[in-house]
């Protein structure tokens, strides 16, 4: 039970939603009147355009920290009101699979409602990811106290705003740090399957202090990613992109507290 993560499906939603808003989107930005080369530096037009694209910018990135802050509560919400027996019986046996399968299939139609800039399918489905997420997350209150649960989540927030804020305002390239911990999350991963088997509570501490690491990074990364994404932006997908960004956020969030909350957690 302490080794379930309901967000092993991480890996595979960045691989497709990644190829989802580059092969999508990136198409429509490159046919745009304002990308032609005929426009020179200086020029009002793309001047213009720049401020357009730095107001599409906040937009994007305001609406993801809000979808994200949103999905959080219902996770919270989730979790508190579910009781932690029915959560047991839903990750025993057979159930586990079955919600497990739905988590990915609800991954994969995500993806699918992305490409097709489908914002108020993806947005339901975000909704009910949170809402299991919190529901197999129920189960931290039979095996954690509530202060410790509380404190980790401060620590978490603080963290995270930390590296989003350094995710915006940093001039450098992070995609090779974003490269780097894909690959260390892939690692932990498989990992953690293996220790599925060995039970292996030191085993068990060093992969969630890499997987502390690994979320760190990708919370910068992502949230540079945002940013970039707008390159991709028009009127009239700004909310799926808003949504794609909150989405790994949140992932990011989840994952950093889970992994906190293994290291420094007390439990009962």
């Amino acid at each position: 039970m302490d080794n379930y993560n309901p967000n092993d499906n991480y890996n595979n939603y960045q691989n497709n939603y990644d190829n989802n808003y580059s092969s999508n989107y990136g198409m429509n930005y490159g046919s745009q009147d304002y990308m032609n080369p005929g426009f020179e530096s200086g020029n009002p037009v793309t001047t213009g355009f720049s401020e357009v694209k730095a107001i599409l910018v906040e937009e994007v990135v305001a609406k993801s920290f809000l979808f994200m802050v949103a999905a959080l509560l219902i996770t919270a919400w989730a979790a508190l009101t579910t009781s932690p027996v029915m959560a047991i019986r839903m990750l025993s046996g057979y159930n586990f699979y079955i919600l497990l399968g739905a988590e990915l299939l609800i991954v994969l139609v995500s993806n699918w409602a992305v490409s097709k800039n489908n914002a108020i399918l993806a947005g339901v489905l975000f909704a009910v990811y949170s809402y299991l997420t919190g529901v197999t997350c129920s189960v931290i209150f039979m095996v954690f106290t509530t202060t410790s649960i509380a404190s980790i989540f401060v620590l978490t927030a603080v963290l995270f705003g930390i590296m989003a804020v350094y995710g915006l305002v940093t001039k450098k390239d992070l995609t090779s740090v974003g490269n780097i911990c894909f690959m260390g999350l892939i690692g932990i991963i498989l990992a953690g399957v293996v220790n599925i088997f060995l039970g292996n509570s030191m085993f068990d501490m060093i992969v969630s202090a890499i997987g502390v690491l690994i979320f760190v990074g990708l919370t910068a990364y992502d949230t540079q990613k945002i940013k970039k994404m707008v390159a991709y932006s028009n009127d009239g997908n700004v909310l799926t992109l808003a949504l794609l960004g909150a989405f790994e956020l949140y992932l990011d969030f989840i994952n950093m507290f889970l992994k906190l909350l293994r290291l420094f957690g007390k439990r009962r």
